[in-house]
């Protein structure tokens, strides 16, 4: 008997019966693209089997030698170039970077903190990037965006994790030395569902590369990349007696004939963000320059991104320590009513939610880049979690800065100066700050991510039994093992046995984590009795899977913040009495925030909200807007409203 590939395995895990045909197709990709198993375990994706595999975390996972004089050295070169050679506020109303600052940023190495040193660069590990992205976003966003675009998901890292030796010697020294890279996998008619691609490569006659012919949208660095990786439609396979999509990744050089940059992009913010439309008009690109073999792009995509997600929120942790600086300069500066208006509740209320929220966002991102170095975790589900929540939160912090500082942070950084003012640059970081819940996954397919990893232990535990396309053979010996699996793992979700080993931490601290850990086992039964109640419906019930993902979040965002701060206060680098604050105040926001989702899992109006919103796409209460000045060429439909679930309003948990 022939044993089933991770690819063939995936495939059969989600019964795609009844599904509409370029649903199922999206969906077979996506699970054929996932890794069938994974080497190390994760943290934050047991916490919803109710487990806390504490060990992982604690006590803080740092490197032998936690400081490395180089990553130093280049932190405070880099912080000082920013503050003397690049102004933000003449970035963003040019809309261009000078080229003395590439020059100037490739020279400090820059363009290449991760890429090992044999190849040109500085060979830094990933919490010295992180701790570089944080410092590029809280200075210019435009300038953040720039080195993240080119590291994390252009050329760099996908040849880091998959390529050959040979790439690596061939492309990583132009990239260390300056030559910016981009990623193009984002067409007009696919944002987040790959199977829809039209770009396309097909062999060469002599077989020795690939003719892609397509277009790209979205392309960070586009216009100023020298090699760009490109994700295309290769001619489809047979497996198991199907024909399946194939996705490849190549390295695309800008010089290549039939390249060509067909538009800039400009943007409400990220001013100076070099967003092209890339045309591909039969352009050959050799062989050699498929990254990790034939199908395989979307698997390098996928896990390229698990951590290179990290740098966005490094670049929100920036712009919220930022909002946090201008937000107390003000709040001690503006008197009202005789005391600064940082004495007053409504504003204090915003200082204290920033301050510990920001302390939370840096607990999270950095200690998952520790777990990227230490490699012995699978961080997957932490970074979505540190994307998702950062971007988010940053979100907030950055409304509230607005809030505080009133009519002056409506206004620009620029003309509050002509006037004489302090130029808080708010303005501009609100326009800036907004794309972070889009960018790199959004946050509503962040959620969807989670919830499909959530629930991976389960489908792979009892997935076969309700799989209708499966033999009634196969899916009777999956329920008689579903049913072992289930009758030794859910007592277990009611017993408090095993809890973390906190001897030693804050007492303070060691509370929250014991929590946590009866809190999974909560969420591990809410989730399965939800999974029984749904069953394979559940996929549709996104809010309500969203519930579930965001109180797992919670849990991760509070275990980071306590193992951090005991190792802050072990090392004597923070206060305790500074630190201990920070955490209560963020764990009791996020406790309420917890119950708050666990009411809604029993209690919601989810599906009165979704029946409404489908009679307003058909043309229901049109007369809301009847009074729209404007451009009225999309008239609403006459059909009658939809009183099921209409397939192409759903996106596939995957």
């Amino acid at each position: 008997m022939s044993k089933e590939t991770p690819e063939a395995a995936n495939q059969e895990i989600i019964d795609t019966t009844g599904m509409s045909e370029g649903k199922k197709k999206a969906l077979e990709l996506a699970e054929a693209s996932r890794e069938g198993h994974w080497e190390y375990p994760t943290f934050a994706g047991a916490l919803f089997m109710g487990q806390l595999p504490w060990s992982l975390i604690y006590p803080y996972p740092e490197l032998p030698d936690d400081r490395d004089e180089r990553g130093e050295a280049f932190l405070s070169d880099f912080k000082a170039y920013l503050r003397e050679h690049v102004d933000p506020n003449e970035i963003d109303r040019t809309g261009e970077i000078p080229d003395e600052v590439f020059r100037g940023l490739a020279e400090l190495g820059a363009f290449g903190i991760k890429i090992p040193r044999k190849y040109g660069g500085l060979g830094l590990s990933q919490q010295y990037y992180t701790r570089a992205g944080m410092i590029a976003g809280s200075h210019c966003a435009s300038t953040a965006a720039l080195l993240s675009a080119h590291q994390s998901i252009g050329v760099p890292q996908p040849l880091l994790q998959f390529g050959t030796e040979e790439q690596k010697e061939r492309f990583l020294p132009r990239c260390a030395r300056g030559e910016v890279s981009a990623f193009a996998l984002t067409e007009e008619g696919v944002g987040s569902d790959p199977a829809r691609m039209e770009t396309s490569a097909e062999p060469t006659p002599d077989g020795k590369g690939f003719v892609i012919n397509g277009k790209k949208l979205w392309c960070t660095n586009g216009t100023k990349a020298g090699l760009l990786v490109v994700m295309a439609k290769t001619p489809p396979k047979m497996v198991r007696g199907r024909s399946v999509n194939q996705i490849t990744c190549f390295i695309v050089e800008t010089a290549m004939p039939g390249v060509k940059v067909t538009h800039r992009c400009r943007f409400m913010g990220l001013k100076a963000l070099y967003n092209a439309v890339m045309e591909f008009k039969d352009v050959v690109v050799p062989n050699e320059n498929i990254i990790a073999g034939e199908g395989k792009g979307l698997r390098v995509a996928l896990t390229t991104l698990n951590t290179g997600r990290l740098s966005l929120p490094a670049n929100c942790v920036g712009a919220a320590r930022s909002c946090l600086n201008m937000t107390r300069r003000w709040a001690n500066e503006r008197v009202q009513w005789g005391s600064p208006i940082g004495k007053h509740a409504a504003i204090a209320d915003k200082i204290a939610r920033m301050s510990s929220m920001l302390f939370a966002m840096e607990s999270m991102t950095e200690l998952t880049s520790a777990l990227v170095d230490r490699k012995k975790t699978d961080i997957r589900v932490e970074a979505a979690m540190c994307k998702m929540l950062a971007s988010e939160a940053a979100w907030e912090i950055t409304y509230d800065t607005m809030q505080t500082i009133g009519g002056r942070g409506f206004e620009t950084a620029q003309s509050l100066a002509e006037r004489g003012e302090y130029p808080y640059p708010i303005e501009r970081t609100m326009r800036d700050m907004r794309i972070n819940t889009i960018f790199e996954g959004s946050s509503e397919i962040m959620r969807l991510f989670l919830a499909r990893e959530a629930m991976d232990p389960h489908l792979k535990a009892a997935g076969e039994v309700v799989n209708s396309r499966l033999p009634f053979g196969r899916r009777l010996k999956a329920a008689v093992k579903a049913a072992g699996f289930y009758v030794g793992w859910y007592p277990k979700q009611w017993l408090p046995l095993g809890g973390p080993d906190t001897s030693g931490m804050e007492p303070e601290l060691a509370r929250q984590v014991r929590r946590v850990s009866s809190t999974s086992r909560k969420l591990a039964r809410r989730m399965f009795h939800t999974m029984l109640r749904y069953g394979p419906k559940l996929e549709r019930e996104q809010i309500l899977l969203g519930r579930f993902v965001d109180i797992g979040t919670e849990l991760f965002a509070i275990t980071a913040s306590c193992t951090r701060a005991q190792h802050l206060i072990d090392k004597k680098s923070r206060d305790r009495k500074e630190v201990l604050p920070l955490v209560d105040h963020f764990c009791r926001d996020s406790w309420s925030r917890i119950n708050d989702h666990f009411r809604g899992i029993g209690k919601n109006h989810d599906a009165v909200g979704y029946r409404l919103a489908q009679q307003v796409l058909v043309g229901g209460a049109s007369w809301l807007s009847d009074e729209v000045v404007g451009d009225r060429r999309e008239e609403a439909p006459e059909e009658s409203p939809s009183t099921g679930t209409p397939e192409d309003c759903e996106v596939a948990v995957s």
